[in-house]
């Protein structure tokens, strides 16, 4: 056996080691630290595994954020994460700091999506990814102003939306004749994907699509692993075992990539002439500005991918407020009634006459906060914010939902009430409170979709409102639990009823 003081000798050797080390580290640390500046506050963390946030780590990182502040810093595995709250700290990091704030951390869960290529999840910020994001916005704002050559509709957009949302009202009429009650879900993610699709590649899809009802059933239950804190993306080890979760992501990605390669092929002259395609052939952002086919396919894929799962899950959280406050539905319908009548289908630019409606819209938004954090940013180079450092390619959480029930905002954050979004007469939208609400981010990562969105969920709503009445189920209760996600929806709901709602002229 070996002598005594052997053991000794070689535990005095590891923990001497272990302590250069540690020493080291801090000593590198202090060596980055500009002088007077300190690193955010935040809470104690275990070992290698960081801080345990739970199942619904937007409720936990805004608890900790009423002891350590609108600025800390947690662990998630061995990665420093800042997490920001509180709507003026929020701003002048993305907006007044914007430059500073404007990258997209290097996930693993971000790099199988879209191949690592995605305009919102890829970590370029150089020039091709400005050229890229200045083509779609440029595409989407031609498609929302360009005239329809086939209908009464202001623009294509405005056509398109009209369309489906007429279909769901006849779909929703048909399933109640047939089953009693049903659940809507289904119908409103093909009837929104139509819209995006018909911006894309001109084609709509039969609600009895198996293939893309396959990808949608694919898509639930997705949302976890893209959202924020996902621990593959922090605990590198655990990228290297079986994960059931990485594994239906692929999946997805695979199969959704393949559905819009076909579709682009079959369709192709069709989508040659939509505005993004002929925007990035045709009209050159840049001089010499040649954008790759694939490179194409992957803004289509944000396209098709943000915009049916984001309009879907907001009209979705629309329907289950109308069943839990019938009083609000009856007001949208009075102020439908009232204003537009039934002589003629909704239009975009009825929103102005209907702030009642648009304030039940920004509410949901609100009150559900379906969207909780932003896509986690990253630092693009040290800085300093409110007074502390922030080192480069730092991971930053933006905490959306804190925002959106501040107490120091909202009164009575945790109560439905549409009406504080209205002017004290009623009668308009008060714009400086809805500016308040933090749904699709904020400063150069912005949401680029998020007109489209609006327009989209006000239309879709008030058309369906325009004709049908909602409600659930006798001795049925609405679920309104959110499900933790980068987008958090509610169980579905299968007790859905409807009826025709008849025009009741006001006396």
């Amino acid at each position: 056996p070996p002598p005594s003081g052997f053991f000794s000798a070689l535990e005095l050797l590891i923990a001497s080691s272990v302590f250069c080390l540690i020493f080291m580290a801090i000593r590198s640390y202090r060596q980055q630290m500009h002088k007077g500046l300190k690193r955010p506050p935040g809470p104690w963390s275990y070992p290698l595994i960081g801080n345990m946030l739970g199942r619904n780590p937007h409720l936990s990182l805004t608890r900790m954020s009423h002891k350590y502040g609108d600025m800390m810093q947690i662990h998630i595995g061995t990665k420093p994460v800042l997490v920001l709250s509180g709507l003026n700290t929020i701003k002048q990091a993305l907006v007044k700091q914007g430059e500073d704030f404007m990258g997209r951390p290097d996930l693993y869960s971000f790099r199988n999506i879209g191949d690592g290529q995605s305009l919102t999840f890829s970590t370029e910020s150089g020039e091709m990814w400005q050229i890229c994001r200045k083509l779609v916005q440029n595409a989407l704002k031609t498609f929302s102003v360009s005239p329809s050559p086939n209908s009464s509709s202001i623009c294509l957009l405005e056509e398109h939306i009209s369309k489906e949302a007429d279909y769901l009202v006849k779909k929703f009429q048909q399933l109640m004749e047939e089953k009693k009650s049903f659940d809507p879900y289904r119908y409103v993610v093909v009837s929104v994907t139509n819209v995006i699709c018909a911006m894309c590649f001109g084609k709509r899809y039969s609600h009895d699509d198996q293939e893309l009802i396959s990808i949608v059933s694919l898509l639930d239950g997705l949302e976890d692993i893209a959202a924020s804190g996902n621990p593959a993306d922090f605990i590198p080890i655990l990228q290297y075992l079986p994960s059931h979760s990485m594994k239906k992501l692929k999946e997805f990605n695979d199969r959704f990539l393949a559905f819009l390669q076909r579709s682009v092929k079959e369709h192709y002259k069709s989508f040659y002439k939509t505005s993004l395609i002929q925007q990035s052939q045709e009209k050159r952002l840049e001089p010499n500005a040649n954008i790759p086919e694939e490179k194409i396919l992957n803004l289509v894929n944000d396209l098709v991918g943000a915009g049916f799962d984001t309009v879907t899950t907001a009209l979705s959280w629309c329907l289950m407020y109308l069943l839990t406050y019938p009083e609000v539905q009856k007001r949208i319908h009075e102020e439908i009634d009232e204003n537009i009548g039934r002589e003629r289908k909704p239009r975009m630019s009825d929103r102005i006459r209907l702030p009642y409606t648009e304030a039940f819209i920004v509410e949901m938004f609100r009150h559900s906060s379906f969207l909780p954090f932003t896509i986690p940013h990253c630092t693009t180079k040290d800085t300093v914010l409110k007074g502390y450092y922030i080192p480069k390619g730092l991971c930053v959480f933006v905490n959306q939902r804190q925002v959106n029930h501040d107490e120091k905002l909202w009164k009575d954050p945790f109560i439905f009430s549409p009406e504080r979004f209205l002017t004290a007469d009623r009668m308009k939208i008060n714009r400086a409170e809805t500016e308040k609400v933090l749904v699709f981010g904020m400063g150069k990562q912005r949401c680029i979709g998020e007109a489209i969105a609006r327009w989209e969920v006000f239309l879709f709503l008030t058309t369906l409102l325009q004709q049908l009445e909602f409600s659930g189920r006798a001795g049925e209760k609405v679920d309104m639990t959110p499900q933790y996600g980068l987008i958090m929806k509610h169980k579905r709901c299968e007790h859905f009823q409807v009826k025709q709602h008849f025009h009741m002229e006001r006396k």
